[in-house]
C-alpha cells in the first residue's frame, strides 16, 4: 500500500466527520491508532504513518494529537483497546492489520475508521462491498489470493500431491475462516489440507 493513500484516505474520513460530532470532540483532533502488534515490531510502517500524516500538514503537539493502542500479539485485548480509543472521542480510528480492523469495527458505529487489511474485507464483515464499504469504514487490503487460490497454484505446482499442510496461528482472529476456505478447495481437488500449529517463531509469518 502506498503511503499516500492510505494518508489520503485518513484525510477524507476525518473530513466527513459530522459537525455535531465533531462539536463534542476536543479542540484538537485525535488520531487513534491501533494495532495488534508492538510498536517495535511495526517501526518501518509507523515512520512512513507518521511522515504521511505530516506531509498533509498535520503536526503531532501542533494541530493534531495521536493516541496509539499497542495489542503486542495478544488479540483478546483488541477490543478493550479500541473501546479506550472510542472513550478517548478520538476523530478517527487508523487501524493497521485486520485484526485491529475487526475490533475497531465491533467498538464504534459512528467514529471513521480507515483499516489496513491483508483478507478480503467484504467476507470478515468489515465493509458492505468493494465499490460502497458503506458505514463508518473504508480502507485498503492487500488480498493477492484467497485459500482457493493458493491450493490451486499448489496442484498445479504439484499435481501429485495428495495433501497439503497449511501453516497457521491458530490465535489469530481470522485463521478459522482460512482454513474453512483451504479445506473447502482442497476437498474440491480431491486432495486433504491439514491445518498444524505454526512453531513460535513462525506465526508472524502469516499475514492475512
Amino acid at each position: 500500500m502506498k503511503r499516500r493513500e492510505f494518508i489520503a484516505l485518513l484525510g477524507g474520513a476525518a473530513a466527513t466527520w459530522p459537525v455535531a460530532a465533531s462539536a463534542q470532540q476536543p479542540a484538537m483532533p485525535v488520531i487513534g491508532v491501533l494495532n495488534s502488534t508492538s510498536r517495535a515490531g511495526r517501526a518501518h510502517l509507523l515512520t512512513a504513518f507518521e511522515q504521511g500524516v505530516r506531509e498533509m500538514g498535520h503536526v503531532e503537539g501542533r494541530n493534531v494529537a495521536i493516541e496509539y493502542r499497542w495489542g503486542q500479539d495478544q488479540y483478546d485485548q483488541l477490543p478493550d483497546l479500541a473501546a479506550d480509543l472510542v472513550r478517548r472521542r478520538v476523530t478517527v480510528i487508523a487501524a493497521h492489520d485486520t485484526p485491529s480492523a475487526i475490533a475497531a469495527k465491533a467498538a464504534t458505529a459512528t467514529i471513521p475508521i480507515v483499516f489496513v487489511s491483508g483478507g478480503d474485507p467484504v467476507k470478515l464483515g468489515l465493509v458492505g462491498s468493494f465499490n460502497r464499504p458503506g458505514g463508518n469504514i473504508t480502507g485498503v487490503t492487500f488480498l493477492i489470493a484467497t485459500a482457493a487460490k493458493h491450493c490451486g497454484l499448489l496442484h498445479e505446482l504439484l499435481p501429485s500431491a495428495a495433501r497439503i499442510a497449511v501453516l497457521v496461528d491458530p490465535n489469530f482472529p481470522i485463521t478459522d475462516p482460512f482454513v474453512a476456505d483451504a479445506r473447502a478447495a482442497a476437498a474440491a481437488r480431491r486432495s486433504s489440507a491439514i491445518p498444524s500449529r505454526m512453531p513460535k517463531p513462525l506465526q508472524k509469518l502469516v499475514m492475512f
